[in-house]
């Protein structure tokens, strides 16, 4: 499923609150509850409740934390890049803040391995939401926006990726090298679902080929695929041959048969298969 087109001012408003809601059950009742530091103002917040529960017997709650931790953020990014660049962040970082507050914590797994996989796809589906949605969660993003504006020669990805591997890092001292190595698996998860779901989860295959019979494949294509076909001037410089070159995307159920069909037409044809993220267009998503 993708989402794509303009979508209703409610809807914006609906994926942030439900993405915000899967990020908070991950954080409390995942990556708290197993001790995984995955980066994030949740990460320090995760931090500052176990430091607090050791030191003083009485634990800081994440919302707090990350109340607190964003409040400056806000206020710099407003003085810094005006209201309209810190609204969004603070419709989901206020959204989230409020999540983390009335939802109670489970323990969704004992085991490490599995509270890692949880609270990477929990969060990986929920700041794909949120995105989705045209907000933001603040955090360690919104601060490493404010630093790339005094360091501009690095990137914003660069300076969060940083920033993060720091927290980890910390967040190993804390809590030891084991649940740190499960925390980098739960960010690999949660980079990976994430992606898949703003960029879509209809991935398609794009088909270079080369072939003498051109003509007979292209008729293949459109007639038992039902695919289009762009023919592309190509002259291969060996043989100094002029050819023309066919490109086309299908889906990846339809791979198959479409080399199957080559096969039979031009055993000698020449195919190179790549992956394509997302296409708009007809027969694919419509705009």
């Amino acid at each position: 499923m993708a989402f794509t087109g303009k979508k209703p001012w409610y809807m914006e408003y609906l994926f942030i609150l439900a993405g915000t809601g899967l990020m908070a059950m991950g954080i409390s009742s995942c990556f708290d509850s197993a001790g995984l530091v995955t980066g994030g103002f949740s990460g320090i917040a995760i931090l500052v409740k176990a430091g607090s529960g050791a030191l003083y017997g009485w634990e800081v709650p994440l919302w707090l934390t990350n109340m607190v931790l964003n409040i400056p953020m806000f206020l710099l990014a407003i003085k810094l890049k005006g209201m309209t660049f810190a609204k969004k962040a603070l419709i989901g970082d206020g959204s989230l803040t409020l999540w983390l507050a009335v939802l109670p914590a489970w323990e969704l797994a004992h085991d490490l391995l599995l509270s890692a996989v949880y609270g990477g796809v929990l969060m990986g589906v929920g700041i794909g939401l949120v995105f989705l949605g045209g907000g933001t969660t603040g955090g360690t993003d919104l601060l490493s926006a404010l630093i790339q504006k005094y360091l501009k020669h690095y990137s914003i990805a660069q300076i969060m990726q940083f920033v993060d591997g720091t927290i980890v890092l910390i967040g190993a001292f804390v809590f030891g090298v084991e649940r740190a190595l499960y925390a980098i698996i739960a960010v690999f998860l949660v980079t990976k679902v994430s992606d898949g779901l703003i960029e879509g989860l209809k991935f398609s295959k794009s088909v270079y080929i080369i072939t003498d019979k051109p003509d007979r494949i292209a008729s293949m294509i459109m007639n038992d695929l039902d695919r289009g076909v762009t023919g592309i001037s190509a002259k291969g410089m060996y043989s100094g041959q002029e050819k023309l070159m066919l490109y086309c995307v299908l889906a990846k159920k339809q791979l198959v048969y479409l080399k199957e069909k080559i096969d039979e037409i031009d055993p000698q044809a020449f195919v190179i298969v790549g992956d394509v993220r997302e296409v708009h267009g007809e027969g694919f998503i419509e705009r």
